[in-house]
């Protein structure tokens, strides 16, 4: 399963910065934390520690998957974020193209995800064993070959939305765990945080961060 790993270069856009959090749109291809191995320490973490050094881990977006992507600067702040985190009090919203017509327009998936051990990092549907996982859709335009739709997780399992949406029989294009016959057409995976709505750690204040989907 695995995929030789070959991060993208270039400056990470900064979409919010303050005393407290760091806000950053992160690119395709490119690991959130360290891997194993020292092919694998290239991330968008050791990247902010040499801009932010207080910089502190908060959530992780799959290698593949670009966009909005949250940061602590203090210990406080992360806690905070954290907690709210753990609440449910983060509003995520992603974009996908998922092959085929997804239909109807709205709905829900509710199954509970666990890693397949043979296989992993893949993960899989199990009632048995598996942690609850729910992930609300909404399509935004539909069409015989593929579906652009945003996708909204209320828990945020490892490789949720992927597996849901294969569960649904519509795989997210460019997947090369789920859908490996999807990407010599998709060059990445079509998959994009676009918003994260939550409140400030410190003020309170509601704050949404929003960076456009690349495709």
């Amino acid at each position: 399963m695995d995929t030789i790993y070959d991060p993208p270069t270039g400056a990470i856009p900064v979409l919010h910065e303050d005393t407290d959090i760091l806000v950053v749109d992160k690119p395709a291809g490119l690991l959130s934390v360290p891997g194993k191995g020292e092919h694998l320490a290239d991330c968008l973490l050791t990247r902010l520690e040499k801009a932010f050094p207080t910089v502190r881990l908060v959530h992780r977006l799959d290698r593949d998957t670009s966009g909005v992507m949250i940061f602590a600067l203090t210990e406080t702040a992360q806690k905070r974020v954290n907690q709210a985190f753990e609440a449910r009090k983060v509003r995520k919203t992603y974009l996908a193209r998922v092959a085929g017509r997804l239909e109807p327009a709205r709905g829900s998936v509710d199954l509970p995800l666990i890693v397949d051990w043979p296989n992993r990092p893949l993960q899989k549907v199990c009632h048995e064993t598996g942690k609850p996982a729910r992930t609300d859709w909404r399509v935004k335009r539909a069409g015989d070959d593929e579906t652009r739709v945003e996708l909204y997780p209320l828990t945020g399992r490892s490789h949720q939305l992927r597996v849901h949406m294969l569960s649904l029989g519509h795989p997210i294009l460019g997947d090369p765990f789920y859908a490996p016959e999807s990407c010599a057409d998709h060059p990445r995976l079509m998959l994009h945080a676009l918003e994260l709505r939550l409140s400030h750690p410190i003020s309170g204040h509601g704050m949404t961060f929003r960076a456009p989907a690349p495709f």
